[in-house]
């Protein structure tokens, strides 16, 4: 090891590699870590962190107004300022990339706040020529916002800028249907933005059961929130008011404030110098690797969103925690991908783990689904006709959950827990025998019929 310069170097210090290099310094080895933005990455610079707080900052629109029907004297109209909201959620931002920071720096990670390139198996150059050896390299520079191609795209936004509006626009399009446009449309739409979802097929949240999806949609279109389906970019004009008229197939034009693109997330790979190493890329410029995240050059491995197996931060977690164990402490560490929950939050969020219904059919044939469709009590105090809708999916032959779809207030934080019972394998029967915890919107989870 001594012929090298570090026995790790990570490039990219998101999430996963964050883990991976702080737990390979632990066991005494020699790390660093190059970072050409900020220590953190997408989840708590620029992506679920600081949109999950302008999600609480969103869900004051409706509780202001529910609290007046709980006896507390609100004023009709509360004034919203989103430059407050703003300034906080990025002081929040600061802190915790001092936190990760300050996370490497204590584990004798060092830093390296360049861009870096791979030049061969086990060579590294920084952005200012400085050439760097490592026995192992680490890839872990996730993935960035798709931007259509299309006449006039640079007039749009991604989530990235997101955060870093002037102002909450008047009417703003957002392109695509997945968790990153749907959490947003409800965003903006609570801070009195109308909002004009536009995707290329019929679907929305494809991925999650089809009863929640269709719930969410039903739900959006109630409060006021526009769609548009079957729907591609023609091109975006930008008239001399600022305004942006957008022209797309089979709908009329329609003129925004902003549009914002949420149209998928594309491995960070262009440039990296993976060639240089005989490391390979797939279709759509994810690195390619093995169960044990090994690439096609044996010392360079890849972790996160840059490998695009699962996109989730937790995962890149499990798997930087794993690629540390295996290559510097004891091993027989592995991440297993069943049963990993997730959420979309949207207004209200949705989360599900294991199987959706259409999925379960088709891979057991016989089924058993229960559901509960109901009005939490919260809402029926408040007057708000919105339903919660739960779901759970059985194997037909044993009983046992293979899964769980939620819609309604708080899931998120309870599909935590009935993924432990999923993920162990528990049975239907099991769940009625556990006592039901009341008043609650989780004891619908014991009481489905």
């Amino acid at each position: 090891m001594a012929d090298f310069d570090y026995d790790l170097f990570t490039i990219g210090a998101g999430s996963g590699g964050t883990r991976a290099s702080r737990v390979v310094a632990a066991h005494g080895a020699r790390v660093a870590v190059a970072e050409e933005y900020r220590v953190g990455g997408t989840c708590v610079i620029r992506g679920c962190v600081p949109k999950k707080l302008l999600v609480y900052g969103a869900h004051f629109a409706e509780d202001l107004k529910d609290a007046r029907r709980f006896g507390w004297n609100v004023p009709e109209h509360c004034a919203f300022d989103w430059k407050t909201l703003q300034a906080n959620v990025l002081a929040e931002v600061d802190r915790l990339n001092r936190a990760y920071t300050t996370t490497l720096e204590s584990n004798a990670v060092e830093i390296i706040h360049q861009r870096a390139t791979i030049t061969g198996p086990n060579e590294i150059t920084l952005a200012d020529g400085t050439v760097k050896t490592a026995k192992t390299i680490l890839i872990a520079t996730g993935a960035r916002p798709h931007i259509p191609d299309f006449p006039g795209n640079e007039h749009g936004i991604t989530s990235n800028e997101a955060f870093h509006l002037e102002a909450i626009p008047k009417r703003v399009l957002i392109a695509g249907a997945g968790y990153i446009a749907n959490e947003f449309a409800g965003i903006f739409h609570q801070f009195g933005a109308h909002v004009i979802v536009m995707n290329r097929s019929k679907e929305i949240l494809r991925g999650y059961d089809r009863q929640i999806r269709d719930r969410l949609l039903q739900i959006s279109l109630t409060k006021g929130m526009e769609f548009r389906f079957d729907a591609h970019f023609e091109k975006i004009v930008k008239g001399d008011d600022g305004c942006l008229t957008v022209h797309m197939s089979g709908h009329e034009p329609v003129t925004v404030d902003c549009v914002m693109y949420a149209t998928g997330r594309l491995p960070n790979t262009e440039g990296l110098g993976l060639e240089n190493a005989g490391v390979e890329v797939d279709a759509h410029g994810a690195v390619k690797v093995d169960a044990d995240n090994r690439t096609a050059c044996p010392s360079i491995y890849a972790i996160g969103d840059v490998i695009n197996r699962i996109q989730l931060t937790p995962v890149a977690i499990r798997e930087g925690q794993a690629l540390a164990e295996n290559l510097f402490g004891k091993g027989g560490a592995s991440v297993d991908y069943d049963s990993v929950p997730n959420a979309c939050f949207s207004h209200p969020p949705i989360a599900g783990v294991g199987l959706t219904e259409a999925a379960a059919r088709a891979k057991f044939g016989s089924v058993k689904v229960y559901s509960s469709d109901f009005r939490p009590m919260k809402n029926v105090l408040a007057g708000r006709e919105e339903r919660a809708l739960y779901k759970m999916v059985c194997d037909g032959d044993s009983d046992r959950v293979v899964g769980i779809h939620m819609i309604g207030p708080d899931v998120a934080e309870i599909i935590q827990s009935a993924a432990i019972a999923v993920k162990a394998g528990l049975t239907k029967a099991q769940f009625d025998a556990t006592v039901a915890l009341h008043p609650t919107m989780a004891e619908e989870l014991v009481l489905l019929k």
